[in-house]
This record gives C-alpha cells, structure tokens and sequence, in this order.
C-alpha cells in the first residue's frame, strides 16, 4: 500500500515512521528545508521538499498511485487546498489534520470526509483520564457515537447474576469475558464474578450508568 504524507513536520515524520514500520510504502512531502534533510536520514522513505499545493509536485510523487494521501501540517488552508488538488487525480482515502475545529465544514464540503483535529481529540482523551482513569478505552465506533471499552466488575450487587439479567440493555452490551488473557462470548447463563473483566460496546452518554452498573 503506498501512502503519500504531506508536511506537519514533528508529526508527519512520526506518522511516517511508524507506517513504514508497518511495512507500507510511504513518500513524505515537507516544506521546511532544514528538515527535510533531517528527515531524508531518518527515513526509510522518499522526502520531497516542497508543497503538497503544487500540482506539479504531486504528480512527482506519483499521485495517482497512492492509496492514501494524509495532509498533516498545522495550516489549515494549505490541508484543504491539497486535498481538493489530491481528489482530481481520484486517490481513494483522503485524509485531513484540522487545526481549528471551525473549519471542519469546509473540508466536508469539498468531500473531505476524514477530518482529524487534534484539539478535539486531546481534549476528549483528557476528559477519559479525569472521569474514567481506571478504564481501557479500545475502540472508538462511528463518529464517536459509541466505544468498546474494558472494565472491572467492582458491583457486589450484580455478583452471581447471569449476564442475560443484565446485557444487553438499549446504552450498552457485553461482548466479551476477558479470562487469563483469553477472550470468551458470553452466553446468557453465565453467571458474573467480582474482579471480572469484560468489554463492552455503549453508546455515547451512557458510560456513567454502565460505570455505576458494573462498578458500583
């Protein structure tokens, strides 16, 4: 799979590093030429100096075969200008770092789908740590309409209950039984025990009453 990374420096050349540690081809687009030597001996990859806003440049880099193109500097216009040139020669997954949350219409509307900000999304990770600090978050589902998420049953309430009495409900279900590390369905006569660890998929919103479930 060959993935073309445009600019965003520090954060580029992270994301860099750790797809090619994935086995993926990747050429890297960085406008700052003090870093572009930098990053060319660091990479295992193509380093091209320049701007991902140049037509030219991009067919440089044989655009039309990339899988993904990813515009992760901090200048928003710059991500939105790329991606709508990127969309011409018919890549398939385009995606964008957005730097003010304002502006995520803007790229939906020239049909930009995957936006990232990372304001939001370091403030949502913040938000897990103050009101969840003992829960494993795993996956995120939708657009964050709903987790998979690891916990403890803690509730002496629901010890020795069948899990049919208590999952599923319409704000969430157990998927799983987490056991010495191996994952078990649960079937609806399984009876819960204290320290039980479980995954479970709820929706957003509802994490204070599965929390008060479970935990207690």
């Amino acid at each position: 799979m060959y993935i073309i990374i445009m600019g965003g420096g520090r954060v580029g050349l992270s994301l860099a590093n750790l797809l090619i540690e994935d086995g993926f081809d990747i050429t890297l687009i960085e406008n700052d030429e003090s870093l572009c030597a930098e990053v060319a001996a660091e990479l295992d990859a193509l380093v091209i100096c320049g701007n991902g806003t140049s037509s030219k440049l991009l067919e440089e880099t044989n655009i039309e075969d990339a899988d993904y193109f990813v515009a992760t500097t901090g200048n928003d216009e710059a991500n939105l200008l790329s991606c709508i040139l990127v969309k011409k020669y018919n890549v398939p997954n385009i995606i964008a770092r957005v730097s003010n949350p304002d502006h995520e219409e803007a790229f939906k509307a020239v049909g930009i789908n995957n936006v990232i900000s990372p304001e939001i999304t370091a403030a949502g990770y913040l938000e897990k740590l103050v009101t969840r600090p003992n829960v494993a978050d795993l996956i995120t589902l939708g657009e964050g309409d709903g987790e998979i998420i690891e916990m403890t049953i803690t509730n002496k309430k629901i010890v020795g209950k069948r899990i049919e009495e208590i999952s599923p409900t319409k704000d969430y279900i157990i998927i799983s039984i987490n056991e010495n590390g191996k994952i078990e369905i649960p079937q609806k006569d399984h009876v819960i025990a204290r320290g039980e660890k479980v995954s479970v998929l709820v929706k957003r919103g509802a994490f204070n009453k599965l929390s008060k479930k479970l935990e207690g």
